[in-house]
Parts: structure tokens; C-alpha cells; sequence
């Protein structure tokens, strides 16, 4: 069991949802921190927050798709507090659309800060993980990294790379006798504004339909339910006991058994499933 207390850890996507929560859960557990958004407004109510429990923390404005950006911010916060301990690669969008009529430029969107955005956070940071002597990568995908959806290729093909990434470097971490610890996160339906702000980016584009607006309000109402302050907690009280693996929510870990269980028909039962759900929707 480790603990976070005078920790330097890094939260990227830290002005709302999972990664404001982790930040204070983290500012509650005594670490310092080094916060980063693109929504400096967030970011800033985060930080004012985290300071108001007694935390150090560092803030700044942030693309995580943004490869050069996020080595130069590595270096910033390692100049800044002279050592980096822990890096949540949190910062995430979701979007919808089927692969056939999908456009090419929003899997180039969500990949870019999905997946791209943990690889740049991992490879920028784990030099200065390695060098404190007692580091950690804690990379989030999602219950979409477990289970495949429809709808929602870009997303699922982002959060299932994130998985397979973050599995390849705790082998590695493990076989270089690193001493950094690697952890995998999969939150299931945690009440934050993800849904809403696809739904959003979606609507600038093009008039939202009537059933796009009723699935991101099921979405809302049915399925978004575990609050993100307590998703915070189970993932920094995994982070503590050195899991390589943290479910975040009752759904998460029935998905993850149901699929593992029975792989080969899981993707009819989920449409059936869907149908019921977000028949309204349709």
C-alpha cells in the first residue's frame, strides 16, 4: 500500500468531471499538483478548489493532442516542483456516429485526444517517473475499452488503444525493473458532461435531431449515474494499493465479466440491450 500524500501528480482534463474530482481527491489526500484543461475557466475554478484543501498546485492551459505542448509541459512541471511522482492521463471527449457515414475528421478528433493524448502524456512524463524513484502512469479508458458499442467507433477504437497501451508499458515497466507502477482505468456510466458536450460539438456542425437529443438525454438520466467524486475515489484508493487494474462502478464490472464470459455474443445481447434503453431515442 503507497500513499499520494506529497506526491507531485499530474491531472490533465482537470476542469470538470473525473479530472476536477481527482484533483481534489488527490488535494484531499495531501498531494501537490500540476493541473492542466483547455477550458482555463474550469481549470481555474478547479484550481481555486484544490488550493482551498491546502494544496500546492500548478496550473496550465493545455491541448493534450498537442505533442510538442505536452513535452514542453513536462518539463515546466519538472522545473516547477523539481521532481514528478504521478501522471492521470484523464483528458477525454466522446463522440457518436457509424463508421459509414461517419467523418474522417472526427476520429482524427477523438483519437488525437483519446489515445494520442495518453500516449504524448506517458512518453513526456515517464522519464521523470523513472527518476523520482517511486512513479506511476494511470492511464483512463473507459467501460467502452472493454466492451465495443455501436455507434460510438471512434471512441471505443480510442479507449480500447488506451487499454492495450497502457498493458504494454506496465509489461514493460515490469520487465526493465522500472521502478514505476502502471494502472488502468475503466469507468462505467460516472454522472459527468460528456455526453452533452459530444452531443454539443455535434449539433455545431449540423441541427441535432430529435433522437439525438433524446439518447444524450437518456444518456443523462439512465445510464451517467455514479457521481464523479466517488469515481475519483475508488480510482486514487486503487491508485494507493497498486492495482494494475481499477473498474470504476457496478456496470463496468458486469460488463467486464459479461464480456469476458461470453465474447462471442456479447455484441448482439448489447444491440438488444441498446434497443430497450434508447428505444426513445430512435
Amino acid at each position: 500500500m503507497g500513499s499520494v500524500r506529497d506526491k507531485v501528480a499530474v491531472v490533465t482534463g482537470a476542469g470538470s468531471g473525473i479530472g476536477r474530482r481527482l484533483a481534489l481527491e488527490l488535494a484531499g489526500r495531501g498531494a501537490r499538483l500540476a493541473l492542466s484543461d483547455v477550458d482555463e475557466t474550469g481549470l481555474g475554478e478547479t484550481a481555486d478548489q484544490a488550493k482551498a484543501l491546502g494544496a500546492e498546485v500548478h496550473t496550465t492551459r493545455l491541448d493534450v493532442a498537442d505533442r510538442q505542448a505536452v513535452r514542453d509541459y513536462a518539463e515546466v512541471v519538472a522545473e516547477h516542483f523539481g521532481v514528478v511522482h504521478q501522471v492521470y492521463n484523464n483528458a477525454g471527449v466522446a463522440s457518436s456516429g457509424s463508421i459509414l457515414e461517419g467523418e474522417w475528421e472526427e476520429y482524427d478528433h477523438v483519437l488525437g485526444i483519446n489515445l494520442h493524448g495518453v500516449i504524448h502524456g506517458t512518453k513526456a512524463f515517464l522519464p521523470h517517473l523513472v527518476a523520482s524513484g517511486d512513479g506511476h502512469v494511470v492511464n483512463v479508458s473507459s467501460l467502452n475499452g472493454i466492451m465495443a458499442q455501436p455507434g460510438l467507433s471512434a471512441y471505443c477504437a480510442s479507449k480500447f488503444g488506451v487499454r492495450g497501451f497502457t498493458e504494454t508499458l506496465r509489461a514493460e515497466m515490469l520487465s526493465g525493473r522500472h521502478p514505476v507502477q502502471v494502472t488502468v482505468v475503466h469507468p462505467g456510466g460516472v454522472k459527468t458532461n460528456i455526453a452533452t458536450a459530444a452531443f454539443e460539438r455535434g449539433a455545431e456542425k449540423r441541427p441535432a435531431t430529435a433522437a439525438e437529443e433524446a439518447r444524450t438525454r437518456t444518456y443523462n438520466e439512465k445510464l451517467l449515474k455514479l457521481p464523479a467524486e466517488q469515481a475519483a475515489k475508488i480510482i486514487v484508493e486503487g491508485v494507493e494499493a497498486g492495482k494494475p487494474r481499477v473498474l470504476v462502478g457496478t456496470d463496468a464490472k458486469i460488463v467486464d465479466l459479461f464480456v469476458r464470459l461470453v465474447p462471442r455474443f456479447y455484441p448482439a445481447a448489447l444491440v438488444r440491450f441498446g434497443g430497450k434503453v434508447l428505444g426513445s431515442a430512435d
